[in-house]
């Protein structure tokens, strides 16, 4: 391993997806904010104002041979980020089209747009990949849609489901999480040219104040980049409330994803159900025998940054001065970015444990029938009292075995002899065969199996259709 005697952040060596880091890297954002330069001029030009082809030619010429260590250069001398790469950008294209480069725009035309094209790029990365867990997950509940397990409330034995019904409480909060990335997704605009305080006035000028060439002017540009609005209203920055909605839908995807990878945990723990575990895999530097659910911690440790990442956007939103104040660059700079990076690295590991959950049904049908007498004893009750028996009397039966049974296992270490005690008791009616015939898991399951296939019929599928598979469950370290 060669040295690096500087940070680096894990979320780009370790942890997120090369097309996430690509999205946040200094390439995709300077060379959209030439992107957003070419736009302006072109739309000024097609409204009227003095700028040439050749002009517009060398400006597209250069968009993608950004000279960084000009621009570095500049910005040491200048103390600011866009005006050191407008000198940098304007060098490369010469005087002609340097004395247009942007032409009545502030800063943020190029910052805030930027940043609302990454958004909805980013979102939809995130969205292909929570569809990815979603159809991997679909195939898991499927095929262990009828398997009985022990569900649990209060962490405590309760009345049994199945496998796949479990997991189809894990698809629905990413459904809802579809769900809410959509509706953020559709909300999404640019902030246009609005200038310094949102009010448009140094493009009035430029076009004497004809004002509905300054309303076409950012329609237009809107339609270059490829998004169809524009806020309406804004200082000098887009809302940054965009921002705290864009965040609330990532922490909501890291609350499904903990969720899910907590729960997987716990089942390791109980052995009845176990993440991918690599052939040459070490679980512990110590105990050899170790099999740790590494993947589903990772989940549960990235999520809870994400989730922690959210309170940086709603209070940055929350305290922004009149038309605009800086106190939110250098966090925007570190919250948007480390929140989809998280997350990406988040749904890269659910793919990846989705598609790998190792089941043993025979641990966890030991695990039920330890527990099922107990579930029974209402339908032994009913079915006594049809054979003749007196509920009130077998009810406290019941209860009294049910006690030392209870006795038996947790104070002894023995096993559930629950079903022996009411055999023998006299007061109930039955027959040991017929209380065998109540120990079936699968009568005490109701319509967990349908509602698992009912479920993805018409929730999951048509969400799926038409979907392309994505490309996740990378884990690089």
């Amino acid at each position: 391993m060669e040295r690096k005697p500087t940070y680096e952040s894990p979320l780009g060596s370790r942890y997120a997806s090369r097309e996430m880091l690509y999205l946040f890297s200094p390439d995709n954002k300077f060379t959209t904010w030439r992107k957003l330069w070419v736009a302006l001029a072109e739309a000024e030009k097609e409204l009227g104002l003095p700028i040439t082809d050749a002009q517009i030619k060398e400006l597209k010429a250069h968009v993608s041979d950004i000279d960084y260590a000009a621009a570095r250069a500049y910005e040491e001398r200048v103390r600011h980020d866009v005006m050191a790469h407008v000198h940098a950008y304007a060098d490369q294209c010469g005087e002609g089209a340097g004395a247009i480069l942007h032409l009545g725009a502030t800063s943020c035309y190029v910052t805030d747009n930027t940043d609302a094209l990454i958004l909805r790029d980013a979102l939809k990365l995130i969205r292909g990949k929570l569809l990815e867990a979603l159809r991997r997950l679909r195939a898991f509940a499927l095929e262990y849609r009828d398997l009985p397990t022990l569900g649990l409330t209060h962490l405590q034995p309760a009345q049994p489901v199945t496998v796949g019904k479990r997991a189809c409480l894990w698809m629905q909060d990413l459904l809802m999480d579809v769900t809410d990335l959509d509706h953020a997704l559709s909300t999404i605009r640019l902030l246009g040219s609005k200038g310094t305080t949102g009010t448009q006035a140094s493009f009035m000028a430029l076009f004497d104040g004809d004002g509905e060439k300054v309303l076409s002017l950012e329609k237009r540009i809107a339609e270059k980049m490829g998004l169809d609005a524009v806020y309406p209203v804004s200082g000098q920055t887009y809302p940054r409330k965009l921002d705290s909605r864009v965040l609330a839908v990532l922490s909501g995807i890291a609350q499904s994803a903990y969720k899910f990878a907590q729960d997987i945990r716990l089942l390791q723990a109980f052995h009845e159900c176990e993440e991918p575990f690599g052939k040459e895999q070490i679980g512990s530097s110590a105990m050899a025998y170790k099999r740790n659910p590494m993947r589903s911690e990772r989940i549960c440790a990235l999520s809870r940054h994400v989730m922690a990442l959210e309170m940086d956007t709603a209070m940055t939103a929350a305290t922004q001065w009149f038309e605009r104040t800086l106190d939110d660059s250098a966090n925007r700079r570190l919250s948007l970015p480390e929140a989809f990076l998280a997350t990406d690295a988040v749904l890269e590991l659910v793919c990846n444990v989705s598609a790998g959950i190792v089941v043993y049904p025979k641990i966890i049908e030991k695990n039920l029938m330890e527990n099922l007498p107990f579930m029974a004893t209402e339908d032994i009750l009913m079915e006594s009292v049809k054979a003749g028996g007196d509920r009130q009397a077998l009810h406290e039966r019941i209860r009294v075995h049910s006690h030392e049974a209870t006795k038996r296992v947790r104070a002894e270490g023995l096993d559930n002899d629950l079903l022996g005690r009411i055999a023998s008791d006299p007061a109930f009616p039955l027959q040991r065969a017929q209380l065998e015939a109540l120990m079936d898991p699968k009568l005490y399951t109701g319509r967990a199996a349908a509602q698992v296939e009912e479920f993805i019929r018409d929730e999951i599928d048509p969400l799926l259709e038409g979907a392309p598979e994505v490309k996740a469950g990378e884990v690089r370290v």
